[in-house]
């Protein structure tokens, strides 16, 4: 472990030596970086506490998934784990955590640079900041950052979510040192959030043609066998719905290419750990819908209230002219009689066919890039900003004018 320096090192000093910057309101904040293999287990009792009082929740900055995906996917990433306190001492309060890496891939370009580190199942990016502390904890970083000798050019942080009160946190750190936080690029994802109850949800937003067809489908299965939607139980064990699922989903396209959870001992390991995890936290969702007592489709959701997040979703193809992946996610609109959750983001991408025909509201998922201090890696910062707007301004010349609306 070590104390990231928020000043630059004297000539010949090192950087990473044990100091702390004092906040505008006169209490010290620390960054402490812990390389991967060292995060003490008196951590994790704070990092639990801190994503219950997240300013913005997300399941996959908790220690039960970020943990399992450290231990599954980070051997060769080099990451650091970055801790943020308010305070000295013991009772120095966890005000923020994050996992950051060197990248070398920036959009086509060859460029070294800091980056949030996520892997292919992490669905959100945004660090996990105690509310009301979001920009003190961006100025620690950017601070630590900019004194520390491993970190080059720039800070890219993507999967943000826009207007929301980390990325304005990070946008006033930034301003205070004089530095922009452009947003380099901006993605529009389905996200289910209202007050109508679930049936009521469902005729405003879903046409009348095509809640018709999908009552027909139901019909139709249901004429296969005993049709049952299921949700896991808090006293149920949850490793055979994983089995179940890890199944399910390796029956398919997915299993054939080569690319289902279940296709690797790395990604099948990091599935059970994460969502037996979450269950142990109370954090899991899962439903299913059977046919004859056998799943032809299911459902992973994390729940973080206010929020929660569709996770994974596998079908049985060979039901597949039923839309069976169509009908749990109609089951799955009974998260709108839940008190303690406002909202579900889907984690799915832009203009995803089946799951944007049932939720109205969108979320923008943006990323954003902040200079390093120093004019070496102002220069970089430069010439690759310059690169990207130029590329932005060549497709936008190239994209065809759509017609005019009659």
């Amino acid at each position: 472990m070590e104390v990231l320096s928020p000043e630059l090192p004297e000539p010949g000093g090192v950087a990473g030596s044990a100091h702390s910057h004092e906040s505008p309101a006169g209490t010290s904040v620390s960054a402490v970086l812990h390389r991967i293999g060292t995060i003490p287990d008196i951590l994790y009792p704070a990092w639990r506490d801190l994503a219950l009082d997240a300013s913005e929740p997300n399941s996959f900055g908790e220690t039960w998934f970020l943990g399992a995906g450290l231990r599954a996917f980070a051997v060769e990433d080099d990451v650091r784990l970055v801790e943020v306190r308010l305070g000295d001492g013991a009772d120095a309060l966890l005000i923020g955590l994050m996992p950051l890496c060197l990248r070398r891939d920036y959009g086509r370009m060859r460029v070294l640079h800091v980056q949030n580190w996520g892997h292919f199942h992490t669905f959100l990016g945004t660090p996990l900041i105690r509310n009301g502390f979001e920009r003190r904890f961006w100025t620690a970083i950017l601070e630590a950052l900019d004194a520390a000798d491993w970190a080059p050019n720039f800070l890219h942080v993507h999967g943000l979510v826009d207007n929301g009160p980390v990325l304005a946190g990070l946008e006033a750190a930034a301003d205070m040192v004089g530095r922009s936080c452009p947003i380099v690029h901006r993605s529009a994802r389905a996200l289910l959030a209202s007050h109508l109850a679930p049936e009521a949800y469902y005729e405003a937003t879903v046409r009348k043609k095509k809640r018709k067809e999908l009552q027909r489908l139901s019909r139709r299965l249901a004429e296969l066998g005993k049709l049952e939607s299921r949700s896991l139980a808090a006293d149920e064990p949850v490793e055979p719905w994983c089995e179940a699922f890890l199944a399910l989903e390796c029956s398919g396209w997915k299993g054939e290419s080569g690319s289902a959870l279940a296709n690797s001992a790395e990604t099948r390991s990091f599935f059970l750990e994460a969502v037996q995890g979450a269950a142990a936290e109370g954090r899991l969702q899962m439903l299913r819908l059977d046919l004859d007592e056998r799943p032809i489709a299911m459902l992973v959701n994390f729940l973080a209230p206010p929020g929660s997040f569709s996770f994974k979703i596998a079908f049985d193809e060979a039901y597949a002219r039923f839309s069976p992946g169509v009908l749990i996610q109609l089951d799955n609109l009974q998260i709108l009689r839940r008190n303690d959750i406002d909202w579900m983001d889907s984690c799915a991408a832009e203009n995803h066919p089946m799951i944007e025909s049932l939720w109205g509201e969108r979320r923008n998922i943006v990323r954003v890039t902040v200079r390093l201090r120093g004019f070496r890696h102002g220069l970089v910062y430069g010439i690759c900003r310059t690169l990207e707007t130029g590329a932005a301004w060549v497709r936008a010349l190239r994209r065809p004018e759509r017609e005019p609306v009659e």
